[in-house]
């Protein structure tokens, strides 16, 4: 394990499971959150935005913490293990709504309200996402050693397993 993929539905713990392994493994962590968002709430562009994933895959070992659907199938072509959060959406909408007010490591700014379409988009990962996530990890499951989490819970006892 020395490239490594978080993904999944947002709210659902990836950057704090990302956060546990970072401290156990030492793997340099990237959050594509804070790459892809400027402070005033704006984005870099898209041929920026590859070129700053293109130049962590240029180094020899790291996290990538963030789903960014676009962009799953160049990581997973450049990883050894993903890491997939597979949860039902109230858990994730409760996640997301749990961070409201406190300040994020892969945000500039402080989120103050759940805003309904990152709630819809929330609501319908499981639909829209996640048969598109589990097709290409089928496509990339004999490269890549794949593990997905259906709760937090089977995310903290993999972390005390490697301890």
């Amino acid at each position: 394990m020395k490239k490594v993929i978080v993904i999944g539905c947002p709210g659902s713990g990836k950057t704090t499971f990302a956060e546990k392994l970072n401290k156990l493994t030492g793997l340099p962590l990237y959050y594509l959150d804070a790459i892809w968002h400027k402070p005033d709430k704006t984005h870099i562009p898209r041929e920026e935005f590859d070129r700053r994933i293109s130049e962590i895959f240029a180094t020899p070992e790291w996290i990538i913490d963030g789903n960014y659907n676009r962009t799953i199938e160049t990581r997973l072509q450049q990883c050894d293990t993903v890491f997939l959060f597979d949860l039902p959406a109230e858990v994730c909408i409760q996640g997301a709504t749990d961070r409201l007010g406190k300040g994020r490591y892969d945000l500039a700014w402080i989120e103050k309200e759940l805003d309904p379409e990152f709630e819809t988009f929330i609501r319908d990962f499981s639909k829209t996402s996640l048969p598109k996530i589990y097709e290409l990890l089928e496509k990339y499951k004999n490269k890549v050693q794949i593990t997905v989490f259906k709760s937090r819970e089977e995310a903290d006892n993999y972390l005390k397993e490697i301890r």
